[in-house]
């Protein structure tokens, strides 16, 4: 492949925040470098760049036109354009002058950006989900335990107080025993995608290096930026965008790490005639003892439960905890009209947990210390639990999982591990 590297000199640092970087020792600076701008990279940088001690010295996007406007929207936040602008995201690891690398790519690129910038010594903050199939997580894990990397994994949600204190409580018996816990997402705000005709890539576009290890296919704009994650060969849909959020909850809530089986249904049920691959609603149950957790989805409705988009219910004896990012209550049990326990009033959350994720992982960096929030191991995990689910629904069969593979179904193992197209490899670690 042509590697191209666009390089711009950077201007003055503006005097409202001279006095504010000149108080950060040169030794203090962590440089950083963003792999993917046109969307939740971004918005990473953007935390990152709340604290004076960072320094965004490069960005890469195979998009000219993202690349071009992300340096101009840096400037405008930080006094200067960086330094490095790259096409080619080997260019940006290669930088020896970054010490943390960004990683806010499509999912299928995930796996060999974080990898090889674990291997260039590069602590690495990854979106989620961390891998887009269960071998690249358990790679992901072994590379930064080998190298011995600080990771953080975008799961913010680990960083903000009103969770934590949630988990207390469903932890403190209080609610009783607890044989249901209800996960669900419903997006209005997000409807159909239209069927849109091929066309030749758009200028300024390397569109063969967004493809990367994913299966060569003509341009579409439907499967380029936000709408990459409606299609099997770049993500796994809702299940796997917000389903590493909120099942994570389930699972750590509940203090339980694998199921004893999976069975999925859905479908394109709102939305049968448009472009997306992946379903736009769908229920899968992972089967614990004593109780299941229930992943819900829709795009295109609002109300998934209590009269929220997005959440979870721990169902007890004695009362429901329902919680959201807006904060969390009790909703008590009332049988013969008499409450189980007393109701808790919505606590609500703080709004900052990316700004804390970010917090920590910056701690944690300049400490070395692999211990961060939302490690790899628990972006790995939970990645592979919602991997799980659409596995169930692509084969349409109720799968036992032993922690390693489905022990029932041998055309399920299939899904386990990708088929990178040449010349990617999947990493050998």
């Amino acid at each position: 492949m042509k590697n191209t590297t666009v390089t711009v000199a950077g201007i003055g640092m503006a005097s409202s925040l001279s006095g504010i970087m000149a108080s950060c020792a040169a030794s203090d600076r962590i440089n950083v470098g963003l792999i993917g701008c046109n969307g939740m990279g971004f918005v990473d940088l953007k935390a990152f760049l709340a604290h004076p001690e960072v320094e965004c010295i490069a960005l890469c996007d195979i998009d000219e036109n993202v690349l071009n406007q992300r340096a101009t929207d840096l400037e405008k936040l930080r006094g200067k354009k960086p330094v490095n602008l790259y096409k080619d995201w080997r260019k940006l690891i290669d930088n020896k002058d970054i010490d943390v690398v960004i990683v806010g790519t499509p999912d299928h690129w995930h796996c060999l950006q974080m990898i090889s910038a674990c291997e260039a010594g590069k602590a690495v903050y990854c979106e989620k989900p961390l891998g887009k199939s269960i071998e690249e997580c358990n790679l992901m894990v072994k590379a930064a335990r080998k190298y011995n990397s600080v990771v953080q994994v975008g799961q913010w949600q680990r960083s903000d107080p009103h969770w934590q204190e949630a988990v207390q409580f469903i932890r403190s018996g209080q609610l009783g025993k607890i044989r249901l816990v209800r996960v669900f997402t419903y997006l209005g705000w997000c409807t159909s995608v239209p069927v849109l005709a091929d066309e030749p890539v758009p200028s300024g576009i390397d569109y063969d290096m967004w493809l990367g290890p994913s299966p060569k296919r003509p341009f579409n704009r439907n499967r380029f930026h936000f709408d990459f994650r409606w299609f099997w060969d770049y993500a796994g849909g809702l299940m796997t965008d917000w389903g590493v959020h909120l099942l994570d909850y389930a699972l750590y809530g509940m203090d339980v790490a694998t199921p004893k089986s999976i069975m999925a249904m859905g479908g394109k049920y709102g939305y049968p005639g448009d472009a997306c691959e992946t379903p736009d609603s769908l229920q899968t149950i992972y089967e614990f003892e004593g109780f299941n957790v229930i992943w819900d989805h829709a795009i295109g409705i609002n109300d998934g439960a209590y009269g929220r988009g997005h959440g979870l219910g721990f169902v007890g004896e004695n009362g429901t905890l329902v919680i959201d990012r807006n904060g969390w209550e009790v909703i008590p049990e009332i049988v013969n009209k008499e409450k189980r326990m007393e109701a808790v009033a919505m606590k609500k959350g703080t709004g900052k947990g990316l700004d804390n994720h970010v917090k920590n992982f910056l701690d944690c960096t300049k400490k070395h210390d692999r211990n961060t929030n939302a490690s790899v191991e628990i972006g790995a995990h939970i990645a592979k639990f919602s991997h799980l689910g659409n596995i169930a629904y692509r084969t349409g069969k109720k799968l036992v999982w032993d922690g390693t593979q489905f022990t029932n179904d041998q055309v399920a193992n299939k899904f386990l591990v990708p088929n990178y197209r040449e010349p990617w490899k999947l990493p050998n670690i």
